[in-house]
């Protein structure tokens, strides 16, 4: 019997096998499996986004929950029949299956918040770059972000990285002599890495050997990086081939082994197709 546990393990190892197809050639089935990929995250992460973040925190702070403020002025009924529109146009004409504004209000915050119209206007002005004539109406969201990105940003690199780096290089010669030997250590890699991005004198005489050394502090650094990141790679393939052996089973109809003949004969089909449309051309001309 076929079950969505069995068409779930065909998808994945179809899915894997022409990920993995790119390591004889970029062709139709790898550009497929990475489109499907790519639509299905950004898709996925649009859908968490907006139900995580826009409708409880932004829509929520400018409708709150009528129960938590309602007062009865004449604002409020008016600011309140604009949500109710809202509410008829997502739920009466059955566009969502959940409604974005329900009714009476969203339940998460206690105060009407109106500064929040700001990000909301900004938000809209934002879709105005798909329309040709306006798109330029656009740069004002784009630099309000990048100008609020790069403060904050900013703000906590200095505390979590140059403030922690000047922390963490100094010597503390109260301490065993195997802690100062690596403080000291890493005060050399930190003077020595910085000399060898000052481009204000030439690296020669002492700053050269300097700034050599500091070439190998960043060396051993990069190296580690990409040997951490090469392990976790690694560590996903495993997990891959281990499904693969998995699916490879009776239980699953033998996925894995009918699956990569189908697709090493998908692409011998493509490569020839190929061959022969170059040949063509290549007469022709």
């Amino acid at each position: 019997m076929i079950t969505a546990e069995i068409m779930g393990a065909w998808v994945v190892i179809l899915l894997t096998l022409c990920i993995l197809s790119y390591l004889y050639d970029d062709n139709p089935f790898y550009k497929a499996a990475e489109h499907l990929y790519i639509g299905i995250s950004a898709g996925y992460y649009l859908v968490l986004a907006f139900w995580q973040q826009v409708q409880p925190n932004l829509f929520g702070r400018l409708w709150p929950s009528l129960m938590d403020v309602d007062d009865g002025s004449i604002f409020q009924s008016i600011w309140y029949s604009i949500y109710e529109i809202l509410n008829f146009l997502s739920t009466g004409f059955n566009v969502l299956d959940r409604s974005v504004f329900p009714e009476g209000g969203i339940v998460g915050f206690d105060e009407i918040r109106m500064i929040y119209l700001i990000p909301f206007i900004l938000g809209i002005v934002m879709l105005f770059r798909l329309i040709p004539k306006v798109s330029w109406m656009a740069r004002w969201s784009i630099a309000y972000i990048v100008g609020m990105t790069a403060g904050l940003r900013f703000y906590a690199h200095l505390n979590s990285d140059i403030l922690m780096q000047i922390q963490s290089a100094s010597i503390d010669f109260t301490s065993d002599w195997g802690t100062i030997f690596n403080s000291i250590i890493l005060l050399i890699g930190t003077l020595t890495g910085l000399i060898y991005f000052f481009f204000s004198s030439e690296h020669k005489g002492a700053i050269g050997i300097l700034s050599k050394i500091g070439i190998y502090f960043l060396m051993i650094k990069f190296g580690a990086s990409f040997g951490f990141a090469v392990m976790g790679r690694i560590s996903l393939l495993i997990g891959r081939i281990d499904k693969m052996r998995e699916y490879s089973t009776g239980e699953f109809y033998y996925a894995t082994p009918i699956l990569f003949i189908a697709v090493i004969i998908c692409l011998a089909l493509w490569a020839f197709m190929g061959k022969g449309e170059t040949s063509n051309t290549l007469s022709d001309v």
